[in-house]
């Protein structure tokens, strides 16, 4: 070791070996670490050969090899940044489990080595963990890179500029595991080192259990209709034996229909009345469709004439569904696209829904995006199917949260504040800061009555945002 570079390394070794407690494990030879799917800077490289692995009091590191990504190696619940630069870093401790706690303990691998077996210093700095979508859609054009595009349950720390080390991370699940767990509760997180360590991205992963706290999601952009209208059309033109398009219909014609239309409405039916792919359950926006009819009581249960456009029958199983957009009757809004039971009892025994999307427009985004993807796989109507399976209620998660009207009875929000004059016992949730897609199913929450035949009608607010479960009187 006679190059000054390696110095670091030097230091690095010969603390570890002065330290009383550490034990130093058997070093990796060159033969060994040549097989690493990794660049190991020379720094590094004169460490591992030394030292493989080290064990303090009850701790044990074992320095390789490294989990299956390449930008992270992974030592217990240790990560540690991979990059082409002359060190590794930075080096973060994920404790997973209970109360999460993050901690980047350095900046770098070899300065990490050096802290092992002195006082473990608590941190004095710390910085907070931001939506990916924020990110993705932020004004910093290398962090907006660097999110990937961001993701709903997923959040992600900027390790461009740490403020000290060590320092804790302020984050926290998005799913609750808090109290009225939905199902079995078995929520859990991921995390990972991106981008050569300079973003940690934490996704969390609800299973059986409520959502417990707000998401950010991706912008719609103004231009929805028109975006949507050209990518579909495209996709038909390329693809003619996958995407096929139904033909729109004249605004003569749209105007006598029972509800109003809304002009981005009308942008994508007069180019577009249906889409058919493989995989999908076909969609058809005109009215008339004798698949699209349900029986006069679970109409009913929906809101009734003026509030909901069905646009597809969708079938798992013995279960079927109607998907539909909710409409406004106060503004004439088309507004959120949801998923709802059709069968009587079903619906009123266990009241549900499905987000799909927060409208017409940015349904027909999601479906092109899912079928560009599709023509790049090997089975286009598998691909399709498995992306969008959340158009039947509750073949997935994460779950939104119901409550009690009665919980809202001091909120200041007025599209809130208006619902707590319904009957006692009504359930109520707020879609606005829910996923796309979501479950919501009002018979989860402990509170709701399990009688048979416990629901009245469902009651949407401000084209589905927000959505209440009526119950019958004698409930």
């Amino acid at each position: 070791m006679n190059d000054t570079s390696l110095d670091p390394a030097r230091k690095a070794v010969d603390t570890l070996r002065a330290r009383e407690g550490v034990e130093l494990l058997d070093g990796i030879p060159d033969t060994e670490l040549d097989t690493l799917p990794i660049a190991i800077p020379e720094a590094v490289r004169a460490v591992l050969r030394e030292v493989g692995g080290v064990r303090v009091g009850r701790e044990r590191y074992d320095f390789g090899p490294p989990g299956p990504g390449a930008d992270q190696w992974g030592i217990g619940e240790l990560l540690v940044g991979v990059s082409d630069g002359a060190d590794w870093g930075p080096v973060v401790h994920v404790q997973p489990y209970d109360d999460v706690e993050i901690v980047v303990e350095a900046p770098s691998f070899l300065s990490w080595l050096t802290t092992l077996g002195a006082e473990r210093r608590a941190p004095t700095a710390s910085m907070a963990a931001i939506p990916s979508i924020e990110a993705a859609e932020g004004p910093d054009a290398e962090l907006a890179a660097l999110a990937a595009g961001g993701d709903s349950l997923t959040d992600l720390v900027d390790l461009r500029a740490v403020p000290g080390y060590p320092c804790r991370v302020a984050w926290e699940p998005y799913h609750s595991l808090e109290y009225e767990t939905a199902d079995t509760g078995s929520s859990d997180i991921e995390y990972e080192l991106m981008r050569g360590g300079r973003v940690l991205l934490l996704r969390s992963v609800p299973s059986g259990d409520f959502l417990g706290r707000p998401v950010r999601r991706h912008r719609v952009p103004a231009d929805a209709p028109q975006v949507a209208v050209t990518a579909l059309r495209a996709l038909a033109a390329d693809h003619p034996d996958l995407v096929t398009l139904e033909p729109g219909c004249a605004d003569a014609e749209m105007d006598t229909w029972p509800v109003p239309v809304p002009e981005d409405i009308r942008t994508v039916l007069r180019e577009i009345g249906g889409v058919r792919m493989p995989g999908l359950h076909t969609l058809r926006f005109l009215p008339g469709v004798p698949e699209h009819a349900v029986e006069p009581e679970v109409h009913r249960m929906m809101g009734g004439d003026g509030t909901y456009w069905p646009i597809a029958r969708v079938t798992y199983g013995p279960s079927v569904a109607l998907a539909q957009i909710r409409i406004d009757s106060d503004t004439g809004e088309w507004g959120y696209a949801v998923s709802i039971p059709t069968g009587p009892r079903e619906l009123a025994e266990d009241p549900e829904l499905s987000l799909l999307a927060e409208s017409l427009p940015h349904l027909l985004l999601t479906v092109a995006g899912v079928a560009r993807e599709a023509i790049e796989s090997p089975d286009f109507a598998r691909w399709v199917s498995s992306a969008l399976g959340w158009f039947m209620p509750n073949t997935g998660e994460p779950w939104t949260r119901p409550v009690p009207v009665e919980e809202w009875s001091d909120s200041t929000d007025p599209l809130r504040a208006a619902l707590t004059e319904l009957p006692p016992g009504t359930h109520v949730a707020d879609l606005r800061d829910s996923p796309i897609p979501t479950d919501l199913c009002f018979y989860r929450s402990e509170a709701w009555f399990y009688e048979a035949d416990s629901l009245d009608h469902l009651h949407f607010v401000a084209g589905g945002r927000l959505v209440a479960a009526i119950p019958r009187k004698e409930a």
